[in-house]
């Protein structure tokens, strides 16, 4: 079922959290959506990347990398998991690389820029925690939707 995030917000205003950090879209899938798991990390992916090694069942991973722009924390080779193993999304605060070859891929990309240095491999962040950034707690289990317009999140489930 599509859906648009305005629409959303209309319809369930006593629910929904807007996210305030204007974020840019890579990849082909504009929109998405699906329950959150979170990544807190600081320009290191290796926690990123066994995330997406593992099923996504259809989740939004939201990495929160703390708004830095030093290192990418997504590419196109983790951009290929998130989409091999079923991962509804990634949300990136901060920066990826490789947007060209992600541009052209079927994945739903939102981060706040571009940086072609990769990220450190320290395994150094915390996993499915809440984590906060734009306005809006990100918690594990929460719904995340993602558009044109921007991210919302949801205690539940919102449509069909």
């Amino acid at each position: 079922m599509t859906f648009a995030t305005a629409d959303l917000c209309d319809a369930h205003v006593d629910v929904v959290k807007v996210c305030q950090t204007p974020f840019r879209s890579f990849g082909q899938v504009a929109a998405f959506h699906g329950p959150i798991r979170t990544l807190s990390v600081l320009d290191d992916n290796a926690l990123v990347r066994q995330t997406l090694e593992r099923p996504g069942q259809g989740a939004v991973l939201v990495v929160n990398g703390g708004g830095s722009l030093k290192r990418a924390l997504v590419g196109d080779n983790l951009a290929r998991l998130a989409i091999a193993n079923g991962w509804a999304g990634i949300v990136v605060h901060g920066a990826i690389r490789d947007r060209a070859v992600i541009d052209a891929m079927d994945v739903g990309v939102k981060a706040l820029g571009t940086i072609p240095l990769r990220a450190d491999r320290d395994a150094i962040g915390e996993i499915d925690i809440p984590t906060a950034f734009g306005g809006v707690i990100f918690t594990p289990g929460d719904w995340l939707y993602a558009d044109a317009d921007g991210l919302i999140v949801a205690p539940r489930r919102l449509h069909d």
